[in-house]
């Protein structure tokens, strides 16, 4: 009987899975991917196969499917009828902080599940909706295992001096540390490039995360030594509606002299700023490369701008560069972001070969040069879908 392993990213209005089958000698395949979105608002479900065939497009009234349970009700009675003679054997979870004890995947227990509550003040806007479908999964079959993955733990290797903000120390031990995150894509980066790029796996590496979510990650010999993104997801690059790092006095400013309460300015924060508030026009990049409107071209600009400066800074990290990576949304998809980056980064010895940069590489340099540029896809999904068989033996 075919065994199936089901993957659950949840957001705060989504719920996107994908359902992987266990082949023999430890592959895995994705058999069906999707997602209903618009939760509270207008849900809908969508679904692929294996293929990339579509297979479902549904949508209901926003009393029909009203939370997370629901949805993975609706879900579940998908993959029953199509998966007939099929057995789930378990589900993986994307939980984005692992806070400072969870170091890999673990195998969720009431014991865990209370811990992970004590960090949803570390990620607010993340780690409830992550903790409600495993809640949720609990409900309708209490005995099937679940595993938790954290975006955390990848960065756990980096060196403690690395961890520490420059405030009193007490607050280091009450968890306001350095945490990093992207952790699933930058584990499945540094896994596929000893079979895509062998020459520069153990060398010293920045992979650019670039999507609405924007991070940079240091590695060397495959393991996180730095990370743009520290405390929270709000650091670090400019992102689709996030600012990225700026001033902590910032937010006093606001506080004291705008009057803005705590969640206005969280508001503001996550939703309001980043490439859309630059912009005044999307958090889309290709809307705004196709846009002719000078604060367009600002949000670019700004974007690649810090790119280049975080590059720099990882770049004193490792004590130098052998390679740059980009993957994720933007980095996978926009040849010209490439293009803008490699240019900036001409000091770091990166010679980009444009042609190979339009066919979407994998590699994007010349050879010769001191350092290489590649693309390489993520797939944080099938990085769960390995820990969960993993840690579960199957």
């Amino acid at each position: 009987m075919e065994k199936l392993i089901l993957v659950l990213n949840a957001g705060s209005s989504s719920l996107k899975f994908s359902l992987f089958s266990l082949a023999a000698a430890g592959e895995m395949r994705a058999a069906a991917v999707g997602q209903i979105e618009g939760l509270g608002t207008a849900p809908r479900l969508k679904v692929k196969d294996g293929a990339g065939e579509r297979v479902a497009d549904e949508q209901w009234d926003k009393s029909e499917v009203t939370g997370h349970a629901q949805a993975l009700q609706r879900i579940a009675g998908l993959l029953r009828s199509r998966f007939q003679g099929s057995v789930l054997a378990g589900v993986g979870h994307r939980v984005v902080h692992g806070g400072p004890d969870y170091a890999a995947p673990l195998l969720v227990t009431p014991e865990a599940m209370r811990r992970l509550e004590d960090f949803i003040p570390l990620a607010p806007l993340h780690q409830p909706h992550n903790l409600a479908a495993i809640r949720a999964v609990q409900e309708v079959q209490p005995d099937l295992p679940q595993v938790a993955c954290f975006d955390t733990a990848f960065h756990q290797t980096q060196e403690r001096v690395a961890q520490f903000y420059g405030l009193p120390y007490e607050y280091f031990e009450r968890g306001v540390r350095r945490y990093g995150f992207h952790g699933l894509s930058y584990e499945y980066i540094a896994a596929a490039l000893p079979t895509v790029a062998p020459q520069i796996a153990g060398g010293r590496v920045v992979v650019a995360h670039l999507g609405s979510g924007a991070s940079m990650c240091a590695m060397r010999d495959g393991r996180s030594v730095g990370s743009s993104m520290g405390f929270t997801a709000l650091d670090g690059l400019l992102m689709g509606t996030r600012p990225g790092n700026m001033d902590p006095g910032i937010v006093l400013y606001l506080l004291q002299q705008e009057g803005m309460s705590a969640k206005q300015i969280e508001d503001l924060l996550y939703k309001r700023s980043g490439l859309l508030g630059l912009s005044g026009i999307g958090n889309d990049m290709r809307v705004l490369l196709a846009s002719e409107e000078a604060r367009a071209r600002l949000a670019i600009e700004h974007f690649v701008y810090r790119i280049g400066r975080e590059l720099g800074a990882l770049a004193a990290v490792l004590g130098g560069l052998d390679a740059l990576v980009f993957t994720a949304g933007i980095g996978e998809n926009s040849g010209r972001i490439r293009e803008l980056v490699c240019e900036k980064a001409a000091w770091l010895g990166i010679e980009i070969d444009r042609e190979a940069n339009e066919a979407g590489g994998p590699c994007i340099s010349r050879t010769g040069g001191k350092a290489s540029a590649w693309v390489l896809p993520t797939n944080e999904e099938l990085m769960i879908a390995r820990h969960t068989r993993q840690l579960l033996a199957l």
